[in-house]
């Protein structure tokens, strides 16, 4: 076992003094995290219920405003060299944070499934073009495999990955869309008209383009607590995340608005469109690098979430464990299907939880947030603790209710995000003495 602590990676949650992310790297990251066909299929999801233009202007706007809560959270971990998970403690307090973290995992690791899947999907199309050989099982667990051991190798490994692969699947995007424009006509999409096809309207657009930013908020300190300044933690996140939601699902609206205006099934798969033209392996590529580092990135924050909820435990045990739980995950049937009511669910889970804490750093008070959240977290939980897990149980359950039970006609992801904020601010204020806090903030 010591062979292996020496050899593997060996992140902790302890703060992070060595910042190794600059302003490259950091765009790179977000750029190669969010440029990944599950954006394509949420951009594929927009059209033709929206008219090309509306859709982009949606995610455009929804992306601007969905990734100011996740480049706020990675500034704590900027700030503190804290992960995600880590941050927790202060709000919620040692139990609620492990509630908290075991949430996260357990999306996290539902996520990697899909992502698992679709590598070995495109793994198995590139295959099958060249060799005529096809073993979609085959290809998702090797597709996996090589995830866990990039994860295996820590945060170091991960960076060093996704700068090529970010570099990789801009340039495949770039020729995956000069071949769409040149086999089909894409000033058509402008003037397509509107079809009710997926039952998606200007609000529920709006709230899935925000559920889908906010989907990163729980990793987004785990990466961020490694870059060199705030600026670069801030503006490399903007700048990333937001050309890649524009490049992902402008894909995706495209191959969407292409495919129905063509006669063909609806499909988020731009390898269908140009394998009649001999040009399928190239977009089969593209998913198949953002996949992976996306899914790379899902495994190694899932990872830190199961090493908050019992810590002391050696980093590459866990990252193992759920490397071979993704696997058997991918090949559950029809799990591809769920894909957009997973999205609403990650907006249920995730925009009230995170919304506590981004209250409790800028608002309640930054006092606390410091490396004893790791070392000694018994003493530095708020008083305010129970609040902040009622005010997170009532913004899930509203998120919930208005998301799959009575959607709102303008979404949920926003209101939710304010009255759960609003709610842990004013129990905040109002159920702790400011001597206690001092006593709590002094220790």
């Amino acid at each position: 076992m010591a062979f292996l602590d020496r050899l593997l990676g060996q992140d902790t949650l302890d703060e992070h003094t060595h910042k190794s992310l600059g302003a490259f790297g950091t765009l790179a990251l977000w750029l190669g995290a969010n440029v990944v066909v599950t954006t394509i299929l949420t951009g594929m999801l927009l059209v033709p219920d929206l008219t090309f233009s509306t859709a982009m202007s949606t995610v455009l706007i929804g992306s601007l405003i969905g990734a100011v809560p996740l480049l706020l959270v990675g500034l704590m971990g900027q700030r503190t060299g804290l992960p995600s998970m880590a941050l927790t403690r202060r709000a919620y307090g040692p139990t609620g944070s492990r509630l908290i973290s075991l949430v996260n995992m357990g999306v996290l690791i539902a996520w990697s499934w899909i992502q698992a899947l679709l590598a070995g999907m495109s793994l198995d199309y590139a295959i099958e073009a060249t060799t005529g050989y096809s073993n979609l099982p085959l290809m998702t667990i090797l597709c996996e495999s090589v995830v866990v051991l990039i994860v295996l190798r820590g945060h170091l490994g991960i960076e060093r990955v996704e700068r090529w692969a970010a570099l990789a699947m801009v340039g495949l995007a770039a020729v995956v869309l000069y071949q769409l424009n040149s086999h089909y006509d894409m000033t058509a999409l402008f003037d397509m008209p509107v079809e009710s096809h997926n039952g998606i309207t200007l609000g529920i657009a709006f709230d899935i383009v925000i559920a889908t930013s906010f989907s990163w908020i729980s990793s987004s300190a785990d990466y961020n607590r490694n870059c060199k300044s705030g600026a670069i933690a801030v503006w490399g996140t903007y700048v990333g995340y937001v050309l890649a939601a524009m490049i992902a699902m402008g894909l995706g609206a495209a191959v969407s608005g292409i495919s129905v205006m063509n006669g063909m099934e609806q499909t988020y798969d731009p390898t269908r469109l140009l394998s009649g033209f001999g040009f399928g392996l190239p977009a089969a590529l593209v998913i198949f690098f953002s996949v992976m580092t996306t899914n790379v990135m899902a495994v190694y924050s899932a990872t830190l979430s199961c090493m908050n909820v019992a810590p002391g435990m050696a980093f590459w045990k866990p990252a193992l464990v759920i490397g071979v739980v993704t696997v058997f995950g991918a090949l559950i049937p029809g799990i591809l299907d769920q894909f957009q009511n997973f999205l609403l669910i990650i907006g249920a889970l995730f925009i009230p939880a995170f919304s506590v804490m981004i209250v409790d750093y800028y608002l309640v008070g930054r006092d606390g947030y410091r490396a004893e959240l790791v070392k000694a977290p018994h003493q530095l939980g708020r008083p305010t603790a129970p609040v902040a897990v009622g005010a997170y149980l009532i913004g899930a359950a509203l998120a919930a209710y208005w998301s799959l039970v009575a959607p709102l006609s303008f979404g949920a992801s926003l209101p939710v995000f304010v009255i759960t904020g609003g709610l842990y601010w004013l129990g905040a204020i109002l159920f702790t003495r400011p001597r206690h806090v001092a006593g709590v903030i002094g220790e």
